[in-house]
């Protein structure tokens, strides 16, 4: 991997040769963008640039532009997945601490985790590289007291220690935790990008394009939904099926289709877990209902803006009929009514209010229109 195969983030590649070109490389970076967007990428490749021992330098107009050998032991080691200096923090260490056996992953980032992955850990020199990197995945899940624990390290680390924070609600991270960091922001990939990567997995193009407008800008998670359609999981099936439901909505099938959305959840779910066998079950089963959550946004989005938008520009470009049927039931204030019910809807998923109730109360909702039919 190089720092030229990361896609739309030419910014962020900017800020780190520029970086790397000073030497004034900071001890803590908060990574801040979108779910799939590049950041863990981009963290690696960084890690890997820091901790090589023979990086390569080529002259970029005016300006250095450096990347790692690949090549030497350091690359070698932390490709394999294997280099003791790089430290890769996730919530699911929690059963490899010295109290978190046979313990179930919650939804907040362990403090445990934080103490003996990376506090107890950072002050020890590197093993082969002059650098010791940590790379904390899922940032915004740190709850105060993990935060907290985190500051000694963020305040005073080891001249040879480098933290990278990945963060996708920066609102979530205390002012202390970030005036402590550099903020490096992420854009959205850009659509082509994601649709021409999709097709490169064979996808069929139409189902491509679905999931690249769907993702707005995250390759990382429309490469997964790819994925999950070519692993059998009918991602797209249920998708057309629940604007099918919409379009027709009535207030009597509310609790049919929020079962139907569970039901179809789970079936995500099991999938993904296939897939991602080192990610807690719990939090995969959050991102499959989350995923339900965005198509059904997807929708009143693309109501909502059928009178400034072409069909083929829809999110939703393949089922246009019911769209407009959409539209004609909801006035476009309604529709972004929905859309407010919907984030709404994803905050409570992640702040793990119950399911059932959380569905029940997103399509009950649906009926608030002085349009739309009751039966």
């Amino acid at each position: 991997m190089s720092f030229k195969k990361i896609y739309s983030q030419q910014k962020v590649i900017t800020a780190l040769q520029k970086a790397y070109s000073l030497q004034k490389i900071p001890h803590a970076y908060i990574f801040a963008g979108y779910q799939g967007v590049g950041k863990f990428t981009t963290a690696r490749q960084w890690a890997k640039l820091l901790l090589c021992r023979n990086p390569q330098i080529e002259k970029n107009g005016s300006s250095p532009f450096a990347d790692s050998c690949s090549r030497c032991e350091s690359c070698r080691l932390l490709d394999a997945d294997s280099h003791p200096d790089l430290n890769i923090v996730h919530k699911e260490l929690l059963e490899y601490t010295r109290n978190g056996k046979n313990k179930t992953t919650p939804v907040e980032f362990p403090i445990d985790v934080v103490r003996e992955f990376i506090i107890e850990k950072a002050p020890s020199k590197p093993t082969i590289s002059k650098r010791k990197i940590f790379i904390l995945t899922e940032a915004e899940k740190l709850n105060s007291s993990s935060q907290n624990a985190l500051m000694k390290i963020l305040e005073e680390p080891p001249g040879f220690c480098s933290i990278i924070l990945l963060c996708t609600r920066m609102e979530k991270l205390l002012p202390t935790t970030k005036s402590r960091c550099q903020v490096i922001r992420f854009s959205a990939v850009d659509e082509k990008i994601i649709t021409d990567e999709l097709k490169q997995k064979n996808l069929e193009p139409q189902k491509a394009g679905f999931f690249a407008r769907l993702s707005n800008g995250s390759l990382g998670l429309a490469c997964r939904w790819a994925d999950l359609e070519i692993n059998n999981a009918q991602l797209y099936k249920i998708k057309t099926e629940i604007i099918n439901e919409i379009a027709d909505y009535k207030l009597p099938n509310a609790l049919d289709l929020a079962q139907k959305c569970l039901r179809d959840a789970k079936t995500i779910a099991d999938v993904w877990t296939d897939l991602e066998k080192n990610t807690s079950k719990a939090d995969l089963k959050r991102k499959a209902q989350k995923t339900l959550i965005q198509i059904i946004t997807s929708a009143f989005r693309d109501a909502m803006k059928i009178k400034f938008e072409k069909p083929e520009q829809f999110i939703n470009f393949d089922q246009k009929k019911k769209i407009e049927k959409i539209s004609s039931r909801f006035k476009p204030e309604n529709s972004a009514e929905k859309i407010t019910s919907c984030y709404q809807a994803v905050r409570w998923i992640d702040d793990n209010v119950n399911e059932k109730l959380i569905f029940e109360h997103l399509l009950l909702n649906l009926n608030i229109s002085d349009k739309i039919e009751a039966l």
